[in-house]
């Protein structure tokens, strides 16, 4: 029999990992999405599943948030939101077309795709991120485990070196909540 979950375990787990991360690498991905905000460059999410959810939350935060803070558009869109369009894409081309699909109809040079995979190897998102990188636009993964071919592919990256996919996640919608508190000048309250 398994031991029982602990609270206090999983906590714990979050700060070794924290000690492991990157902060460099978390405030350069900072930087790449505050740079495309102040070019007034789009900014596209993409994932699957949790990720997909995460895709979804930044773009909710950031569109919200950095218009409210600053009174400047925030031109993001996330890839996951419209069902109509995935599945159409899914069910006429392929699955794994689902987002680099959508970008032949919307990407600009220079623009900005964030690519969100646990493993970093989800075929949807790769392709999105190769698309991206083909036509000129910026790409940035945000990914866990070892990286997988998205930590390869995409000019920056900010990775989360862990095995724990609810880890990964956990820490991936921090990374979102750092951008939506950097692009608006919101202090961190304590």
């Amino acid at each position: 029999m398994s031991a029982a979950f602990s609270a206090s375990h999983y906590l714990a787990a979050h700060a070794r990992l924290a000690s492991a991360l990157d902060t460099d690498a978390f405030q350069s991905g900072i930087d790449v999405i505050s740079a495309a905000f102040n070019a007034d460059k789009q900014i596209l999410t993409c994932g699957n599943g949790g990720s997909a959810h995460t895709a979804s939350h930044m773009i909710t935060d950031w569109n919200k948030m950095v218009m409210l803070a600053t009174g400047k558009q925030f031109r993001g869109i996330s890839l996951c939101d419209n069902v109509g369009l995935i599945t159409a894409f899914a069910n006429d081309v392929a699955y794994d077309e689902i987002f680099s699909g959508q970008l032949r109809s919307l990407l600009n040079p220079g623009d900005l795709v964030v690519a969100i995979s646990g493993s970093g190897n989800s075929p949807n998102v790769v392709k999105a991120v190769e698309y991206a990188n083909e036509t000129g636009a910026d790409t940035l993964a945000v990914v866990g485990y070892d990286g997988g071919a998205l930590k390869r592919l995409a000019k920056h990256c900010v990775w989360v070196p862990s095995f724990d996919m609810q880890l990964c996640e956990d820490v991936h919608l921090l990374f979102c909540h750092m951008v939506m508190k950097a692009l608006c000048g919101s202090p961190i309250q304590e």
